[in-house]
């Protein structure tokens, strides 16, 4: 039966029918301006709504309630001063979560999100009820990042409210009358948990090969860090050669050019759309897996989800489930073999944009915030500030979760504060406030993280495997993507060696990134929990070999393995590990089909579905020396001074990959330099060509040097606009070389304004 629970559903509030009237503030019937986050749960114990403001406050959230009786009635509200954990840095007391309560007409004198740096009752007064159905308003004041768990109304004075972190603890089930006995949602043949990349990717693939699925995620869009609430664009490369795995990738990708990018570039609608049109997928969003219930020692028998809006809690049944959280949280839940580094691993992003308009804008002072000045971040050009805007390296992932993301907070509203109301990088502005027509336009509340815990499969990929090569005989995804680390930017670390928040990229060599390496699908499933597949960023790999795997794209195509490898686990009612052991041939085999290949179930033939794209053979945007005419030296072949960074985002590009040099001054050590070296065959004028693509945090007047027997010239280079020619390339000029002799192209970032980007340089005999 097909069954989609969808954010529109009409939700009555969460109120009790007794003296104590709780109210949880997610099921206020009007949200208005306050959003839901559902990213802590597992941490402070519930759903809440966070005034996500950019500085002006937002609209007021409003419900209905019914009260027992008339009468005075005592109210608490759950909340927290949340930059109090951060006294020892900012200004707590200026307490910028600030926001009332009003009860009908009447607004309570006291302001909560005042105090206490942990999650707790504050207590606010008193109020005197003689409507007994009224509305209730949550009122913000500040627009930055206050926060509501729940209100609690009571005649008794003596009465406590439980601060249990517990999620949805028997006081709040009884007191809201949610049933005690779960909604039996199954049997499926497999659930997934968690709807990033790999989740619906992974739930796609399994209905299309005729299972019945479901797809529980806790927010309202599909796509995780590829959505419009983080706004990572997809990474890693979707190749052939083995299996087409990444056909459902590709049909489900975005358009997303850049990172951050525009709401629309990230394509909710249509994943959801994707995903609305199986129908055997059964798809929940708004659901939140709380508990694993466990029919054996090393098995499942269900997992339970509460809906994050009204709290009624389900119970998922499968033959399989499949942790695609990121996190690990099924996995740990149900007692799997973990590993969480033990070192700087890599943080959480929360991005942040801004524009110019045609007038001033104001933005208030932000005492609470880091007292920053432009020592302390980098520019963000080009009106964003990217995936570097990191923090979280040595603190907990799942514990310190929360208090990672509003860290993050205060170093972002530092920086805006710093541009908009010191003068931070207005070097050209006389008064010192280029910024003053500036606006910020977004921020994300929800973070994307990269690293936490990783689940043991039967096979843990390292890093040496990579670089060695190995072979597996169930090799099942082609990760693409280089041994990408992140570390904290010891320029930016010194003010905050506690707690950094920009992030550098330390790539690894050893990933062949034109043909891929196999990730085998022993790293797929759990070694000591018999049904329980993993996908995404939390499958079993080393922390190193993490750097490969974890983006999205690679994540996709492994949950499209996983609904595949779940098809036959369902058709021989065996295990994971039993696929591998006594089935991995048929795997194979529907790994082969393309993603527009549907089976009516697990033993049909598969068939062409019309109804369904053909997205033909992945082209890779690989360019080989060999099929380029002339002269080639890659940036592989020159020689390189100071600091260069890789990178591979941009297509196309010409060979491995390409490099990135930040902006240095006159006099620094180590200018990053690049010099290309080459002779020509005969005396003649040969055309010089560079390669690289565009992007708008790259430098608009890259200095290149060509020598040549005329001599040297410099021109400057805008490498924010994508070259005109063929391949990616951008001319330099014809200029006359003789044969026998030795010239080059020498590139640095010595005065750019953004990134300078090397990759190959060609050298064309002209006619």
């Amino acid at each position: 039966m097909r069954r989609i629970s969808l954010l529109a559903a009409l939700c009555l509030p969460l109120v009790s029918q007794a003296r104590e009237v709780l109210v949880e503030a997610e099921s206020f019937t009007r949200h208005g301006g306050w959003s839901l986050d559902t990213q802590f749960i597992d941490i402070m114990g519930s759903p809440y709504l966070l005034a996500h403001g950019l500085g002006e406050a937002v609209e007021n959230a409003t419900t209905q309630v019914t009260f027992p009786e008339k009468g005075e009635y005592h109210v608490w509200v759950r909340t927290l001063n949340w930059v109090e954990k951060f006294s020892d840095h900012v200004n707590a007391l200026a307490a910028p979560g600030r926001f009332q309560i009003q009860v009908g007409d009447t607004p309570l004198d006291h302001e909560f999100g005042t105090e206490g740096r942990e999650w707790h009752w504050e207590k606010g007064g008193t109020i005197r009820i003689e409507n007994l159905e009224t509305t209730l308003t949550l009122r913000d004041l500040t627009g930055f990042e206050g926060r509501c768990d729940a209100i609690l109304f009571s005649t008794n004075p003596d009465f406590v409210p439980d601060n249990s972190s517990e999620v949805l603890p028997t006081w709040r089930r009884e007191m809201l009358g949610i049933p005690a006995e779960p909604i039996a949602e199954g049997p499926y043949d497999v659930v997934f948990i968690g709807g990033g990349y790999a989740g619906t990717c992974g739930a796609i693939a399994a209905a299309r090969m005729g299972l019945k699925v479901a797809l529980v995620q806790n927010r309202s869009v599909l796509g995780g860090n590829g959505s419009s609430e983080v706004k990572v664009w997809a990474q890693g490369l979707t190749p052939g050669g083995l299996y087409p795995t990444s056909d459902i990738v590709r049909q489900l990708e975005d358009d997303a050019k850049k990172s951050p990018g525009t709401d629309e570039e990230f394509e909710d609608e249509k994943k959801l759309a994707i995903v609305a049109a199986e129908k055997n997928i059964s798809l929940f969003l708004h659901h939140h897996a709380y508990e694993v219930e466990k029919s054996s020692e090393t098995t499942i028998g269900a997992v339970l989800a509460f809906d994050t809006r009204t709290g009624a809690i389900r119970r998922f049944t499968g033959h399989t489930y499949c942790d695609s959280t990121g996190h690990g949280t099924i996995g740990v839940m149900a007692g799997a073999d973990y590993e969480m580094f033990d070192g700087v691993r890599m943080g959480m992003s929360n991005m942040w944009s801004w524009e110019n308009t045609d007038k001033e804008q104001e933005f208030p002072n932000v005492p609470w915030a880091l007292p920053l000045d432009e020592s302390g971040f980098p520019y963000p050009r080009r009106f964003h500030a990217e995936w570097f805007w990191e923090s979280g390296f040595e603190k907990h992932p799942l514990d310190d979760l929360e208090a990672i993301r509003d860290w993050n907070f205060v170093a972002n509203y530092g920086a805006w504060n710093a541009l908009k109301n010191k003068g931070a990088y207005g070097r050209n502005d006389p008064a010192g406030l280029e910024h003053r027509n500036g606006r910020l336009t977004w921020m994300a509340y929800i973070g994307g993280p990269r690293e936490t815990l990783q689940l043991l499969g039967d096979v843990v990929l390292s890093e040496q495997d990579i670089l060695d090569k190995k072979t597996f005989p169930d090799g099942a995804v082609l990760t693409t993507w280089g041994v990408d680390l992140h570390y904290p930017r010891e320029q930016y670390a010194d003010k905050f060696p506690d707690n950094p928040f920009i992030s550098r990229a330390e790539f690894g060599e050893g990933v062949d990134r034109r043909r891929g390496y196999p990730v085998p699908y022993r790293c797929f499933y759990s070694r000591n929990i018999d049904n329980l597949f993993m996908a995404g960023r939390n499958i079993s790999v080393t922390h190193e070999a993490l750097g490969t795997v974890r983006v999205m794209k690679t994540g996709g195509m492994m949950g499209v393995v996983v609904g595949k490898a779940a098809a036959v686990a369902a058709k021989h009612k065996t295990t994971p590990r039993g696929v591998y052991e006594n089935h991995l041939a048929e795997l194979v085999e529907l790994l082969k089909l393309p993603g527009h290949y549907r089976k009516a179930d697990v033993n049909s033939e598969a068939v062409i579905d019309p109804n369904l794209p053909d997205m033909g053979e992945a082209v890779m945007p690989w360019i080989l020396k060999k099929d380029l005419s002339g002269i080639v030296v890659d940036d592989a072949d020159a020689k390189l001074t100071g600091r260069w960074s890789s990178g591979a985002g941009l297509k196309p590009l010409v060979e491995d990959g390409y490099r990135l040099a930040s902006p240095v001054k006159q006099g620094a050590k180590d200018i990053p330099t690049a010099v290309y070296s080459f002779q020509v065959p005969e005396d003649g004028r040969y055309e010089v060509r560079m390669n690289f693509q565009g992007h708008e945090n790259r430098s608009s007047k890259t200095p290149v040097t060509v020598s040549s027997s005329d001599g040297e010239k410099t021109l400057h280079v805008n490498q924010q606009i994508s070259p005109p020619l063929q391949h990616g390339f951008y001319g330099l000029g014809v200029y006359e070389f003789q044969a026998g002799e030795e010239y080059s192209v020498t590139i640095t970032s010595l005065g750019t304004d953004g990134y300078a980007h090397i990759d190959a340089i060609q050298v064309l005999e002209t006619k």
